[in-house]
This record gives C-alpha cells, sequence and structure tokens, in this order.
C-alpha cells in the first residue's frame, strides 16, 4: 500500500492534507464557476435581461475578480513570505469564498447585482486562497516528488468537486427524493452545500500541513515593518526577474495557453446554453469531466516522470486544439459529451504539471512572492479569453465565432514553452536559496 501511495504522491500525511484541499476548494470550481451558478446566473438571477446581456455581465464579473486579484497577488504574497503567514493568509481569504458561497443562498429572482458580487468574492476567496495553497508545494516535496503530487491535488479534486456535483445533480433533477420543495431550492441549497464542503475539507490541511520557516533575506531584519518590505521584496523580485528567466518564460507561456483553458472552462456551460443544450444534460457534461479527469490527471503525473513534464504539456495542448476545432462545430448535447471527455482527460493534467514546473524553478524561501505572480499571470490569463468571449457576445449576440480564437493561444503557448530551459531554471533556483 506505501508503494502505491507513493506512485501516486499521497505518501506521507502531509501530501495528503495538502492535496485535500484540492479536493475542498474544487466544490467552488465546478458548482460555482462552471456549472450550475452561471446557469442560475442566466436563467434566475438575470432573468430580467437579454441572454446577451446576462452572459456579458457574468463575464464582466468574472474579469473584475481576476484584475483585482492580479493587482494584490505578488504584494500579499511577499508579505506572507516575510512575515512567515501562509497559512494565516490562506485561512483569510479561505473565510472570503465560504462566506461569499454561503450567501448564494439568498439570491433570488432578478437579483443579478448581488449574484454578480457575491461572484467576484465568491473568486476572490478561491483565487486567494490558492496562491498560498500552491505556494505550499516547494516545502512539503522533494523535486522527484513535485509533478505526482501536484497532479494528485488535481486528481482529488476532480474527485471531490465531481462527487459533491453529482449529489447537486440529483438534488436539482429529483428535488422531491430528498425532501426539497423545487429545483430553485435544490440549487440555493447547493451553493450551501459548496460552502459547507469547502470549510469541512480545508481542516486537514491547517492541523497537518506545517507553516514554512520564515526566511529573510540578507539585508532584512525581522523588526522591519512588514508593508515596508513588502515593496521593497516586490521591486527586488521584478528587478532580478532576469535571474530567473526560465521561470519568467514558463510564466509568460502560461499566460497564453492557461487563457484558452481558462476561458473553455469559464464560458462553456453559458456557450452550451446559448446553442440550446438543456441544464441536465449540461451539469451532467460537467460531471463527466470530474470523473474523466481523476484517472488521467493520475496518468499526466505518470507521464511527466517518463516523458518530462515538457513533453506531457505539449501534448495537453495538442488535444486542446482538437478540442477548439470541435467545440465550433458543436450542435447538440452528444457533442457536448464527447467535448466533455476530451478536455476531461487534459484539463487537471495541463494545469498540475504548469503548477509543479514553476514550482520546481524558484527559491523556496520566497514561495509565495513568487505564486503570486503565477497567480498574476494566470488571472491575466483568466482576463483575455472571456473579454474576448464577452466583446463577441456585444457586438455580434453570438459568441460561437470566439470559440476558434481559442486555437491561438495554445499554439502560442506552446511555442513559448518550447524555449524554457528546465535544467537552467532549477539550478539558478537552487543556488539562490544557498545564496540567502
Amino acid at each position: 500500500m506505501s508503494k502505491f501511495l507513493e506512485s501516486l504522491g499521497l505518501h506521507r500525511k502531509e501530501l495528503r492534507a495538502w492535496a485535500l484541499y484540492d479536493w475542498a476548494n474544487s466544490a467552488f470550481s465546478t458548482t460555482i464557476i462552471a456549472a450550475v451558478f452561471p446557469i442560475y446566473f442566466y436563467r434566475v438571477a438575470a432573468s430580467g435581461l437579454s441572454p446577451s446581456v446576462a452572459s456579458g455581465w457574468f463575464a464582466t464579473a468574472t474579469t473584475f475578480a481576476m484584475v483585482l486579484m492580479a493587482f494584490f497577488s505578488p504584494l500579499l504574497g511577499a508579505l506572507a513570505d516575510f512575515s512567515g503567514i501562509k497559512k494565516k493568509m490562506l485561512g483569510f481569504f479561505l473565510g472570503i469564498g465560504v462566506s461569499a458561497t454561503g450567501c448564494m443562498f439568498f439570491i433570488q429572482k432578478g437579483d443579478w447585482k448581488l449574484a454578480s458580487w457575491l461572484f467576484i468574492l465568491g473568486n476572490i476567496g478561491a483565487s486567494g486562497s490558492t496562491v498560498f495553497y500552491d505556494s505550499l508545494l516547494p516545502h512539503i516535496t522533494s523535486p522527484k516528488e513535485m509533478d505526482r503530487v501536484s497532479s494528485a491535488g488535481y486528481a482529488l479534486g476532480y474527485l471531490g468537486g465531481g462527487l459533491l456535483l453529482a449529489l447537486n445533480l440529483a438534488w436539482i433533477q429529483k428535488p422531491q427524493l430528498f425532501g426539497i420543495s423545487d429545483s430553485l431550492m435544490a440549487t440555493r441549497l447547493a451553493f450551501l452545500s459548496v460552502a459547507a464542503w469547502w470549510l469541512l475539507f480545508s481542516i486537514p490541511l491547517f492541523r497537518q500541513v506545517p507553516e514554512p520557516p520564515r526566511t529573510l533575506e540578507s539585508d532584512e531584519t525581522s523588526e522591519e515593518n512588514p508593508v515596508y518590505v513588502t515593496f521593497i521584496r516586490l521591486k527586488e523580485t521584478l528587478k532580478d526577474l532576469r535571474r530567473y528567466r526560465q521561470a519568467f518564460l514558463m510564466l509568460l507561456a502560461f499566460l497564453v495557453y492557461n487563457d484558452g483553458i481558462n476561458t473553455i472552462i469559464r464560458m462553456a456551460t453559458l456557450y452550451g446554453t446559448e446553442i440550446g443544450i438543456n441544464q441536465g444534460a449540461l451539469i451532467t457534461a460537467i460531471l463527466l469531466v470530474q470523473f474523466v479527469g481523476i484517472p488521467f490527471s493520475f496518468l499526466f503525473g505518470f507521464l511527466a516522470n517518463k516523458i518530462g513534464t515538457k513533453r506531457a504539456l505539449f501534448l495537453s495542448l495538442t488535444v486542446y486544439i482538437g478540442i477548439s476545432l470541435l467545440a465550433h462545430l458543436m450542435k447538440n448535447a452528444l457533442h457536448f459529451f464527447l467535448l466533455a471527455i476530451l478536455v476531461g482527460t487534459v484539463q487537471g493534467g495541463s494545469q498540475a504539471l504548469s503548477r509543479s514546473l514553476f514550482a520546481s524553478m524558484i527559491p523556496r524561501h520566497k514561495s509565495s512572492e513568487f505564486f503570486g505572480f503565477f497567480s498574476v499571470f494566470e488571472k491575466f490569463a483568466g482576463i483575455l479569453g472571456p473579454a474576448i468571449f464577452a466583446s463577441t457576445v456585444w457586438f455580434t449576440g453570438s459568441s460561437r465565432n470566439a470559440i476558434l480564437s481559442i486555437i491561438l493561444f495554445f499554439i502560442v503557448g506552446g511555442i513559448l514553452l518550447a524555449f524554457v530551459n528546465v535544467e537552467e531554471g532549477q539550478r539558478v533556483a537552487r543556488e539562490s536559496e544557498l545564496k540567502r
């Protein structure tokens, strides 16, 4: 059993507790971002708006949340590194996300403004907590474990998010079997269930994963003002990015190809709704992604060890190009299900390996700061794609033409990734740790 768990990247209690946070917060990704909430927003909260205006406001709320977190993430990451409060910062954003998600229960017909603001706060909580969650990865793993542990986190995320989404789907489709009055109430209870799930399964991380030791730079003292040091660190890191050229190039590649991935994740259900696919089929397809993603996330962890992390990422981007082409031609629920299966094969693996590849090329004592920058690029990767989607809807009344533009993100991102010298990036990061 121990060898099996080691092959999965779950052989120590702190690794299992860390990965379980993916299980916890993936409920927000599946039920709130990808499946149930977009449809509820479109059909209930924004019921007084035209379909195109409803889609536009949803995309606008997404963009606003991403821009806000992109601005603050590096500052908060530098503060957490200097003060040694990664887990406290994670808990702070967890509280924001859980509270906003729980309050979604109170959204009624026509409450599109309330729905938009709660969705923004929920995204801020989820995105902020992920910065500090990701920053813990290089502190609890060895370089050889990183790909497997990161992939295991995504696999557990698919399982946890998928199980809760399955329960939510059962509530919504057959509310009377659960003693619920109607599908509308079942949907609102689904939002409450996400908040409870997210909070409950976050507890092991706070109990089992140790706070990384506070590490100061050679020119810092523990008595200095944390806010002042935060800005100094940020300035120094921006100036010294040339020292970490391979990590920075990886960020640029990630910025581009992840924009395509995030656009598919965030806009899939709205796109499906627009072309006439019913709610049950949409949510079932999203659920299918979760369960297909479980074995394939583990598979990409194994694959990275066999052929290298970069090659495994190239494979996932090639599949995404095919997905974009097929999505443009999609006409019915069967097509949507086939696309869901394809997305499930590469979604978790591509993001898990992006996280672990970047983590292997940064100095561990500045992991929150660097993952703050990772978050910046991740958030900007969530801006251009939805913005194109929204602009197309505003100007043409349809989002089908925007689908083809996503292909460019995967091609350009793959080209940039090809220039990343992983071994050089890892060497520079380790040398930086020794010199501090």
